[in-house]
């Protein structure tokens, strides 16, 4: 017969074969399916990493990548919102790493002339396009040399 823990578990790594999920996404759903069993959650998100379902660097290069090159997020948003989600800064750094700076550039560029388009003869361009980008997570030193390009030509 086979016990409740064994059943949540293979939901756990059926979920984890469908999607990339963190360790602290895995644990709120072990949490849950064991009902406020906290001890068991987390040797179930143990064994879970142990067999290689959940990787918080495999995670969090996945999402970086993502939410870069298909969203145009920036750094700062991306490393917060990794960090939110518990992966330790170390790993945060690795995942940054991993995604393409010529990639990522191309994207702000392209977001940033769309965003300059829609605002085209607004006398604060330059002022709405830099909080635009530091609303998508960029810094403004990398900000700054695309928005005065895009503002003179």
């Amino acid at each position: 017969m086979i016990s409740k823990d064994d059943k949540l578990l293979a939901s756990l790594q059926a979920l984890c074969a469908r999607k990339e999920y963190c360790s602290a996404d895995m644990y709120k759903k072990a949490l849950k399916g064991l009902e406020g069993d906290e001890e068991g959650a987390a040797q179930m998100v143990e064994l879970l990493v142990k067999d290689h379902f959940v990787d918080d660097l495999r995670y969090a290069t996945a999402f970086a990548r993502d939410k870069a090159c298909l969203d145009g997020w920036g750094p700062v948003k991306i490393g917060f919102q990794l960090r939110g989600k518990g992966i330790a800064q170390a790993t945060v750094g690795e995942a940054l790493a991993a995604v393409d700076p010529e990639k990522a550039d191309a994207r702000l560029r392209a977001v940033l002339e769309a965003k300059a388009r829609s605002l085209r003869g607004d006398p604060e361009l330059r002022l709405k396009l830099l909080k635009f980008g530091l609303q998508r997570g960029y810094e403004y030193d990398r900000l700054d040399p695309i928005v005065r390009d895009l503002i003179r030509s």
